[in-house]
């Protein structure tokens, strides 16, 4: 499957930003879909996911209350809606999936996109 992230941008502290992630080249409801964000001069961290099924999610602890994870599996979006948001959120954002069958907890993904860049100004 291939994925391409957009939505990135220059926002202010406090602000919203909408990311999302387009599939294409398999059927997109057989895969798990998560976002991941790098920033520089640091790992690359998990941020939030959904199971391939769209009704369970799981979210980093920075991202709890403030971001919201969704999918439309007739379009192969996924989208990121992330609100409050702080100069810390800033890095670049990933979207990932891996096929449905590997355990939920695990955060392991198989397939990347490019990332968007997402910059908070405090």
């Amino acid at each position: 499957v291939q994925l391409q992230a957009y939505g990135g941008g220059l926002v202010q502290a406090g602000g919203s930003l909408r990311l999302s992630c387009a599939a294409s080249g398999r059927p997109f409801s057989n895969y798990d879909v998560a976002w991941f964000r790098q920033a520089p001069g640091r790992e690359r961290e998990f941020v939030a996911a959904i199971r391939h099924t769209v009704t369970i999610t799981n979210y980093a602890d920075s991202a709890k209350g403030r971001f919201t994870i969704s999918r439309d599996n007739a379009k192969n979006t996924v989208t990121l809606q992330m609100n409050s948001l702080k100069p810390e959120d800033t890095a670049v954002y990933y979207c990932t999936a891996r096929y449905w069958t590997r355990p939920w907890v695990s955060l392991e993904y198989d397939y990347w996109g490019q990332g968007t860049q997402v910059t908070v100004s405090s």
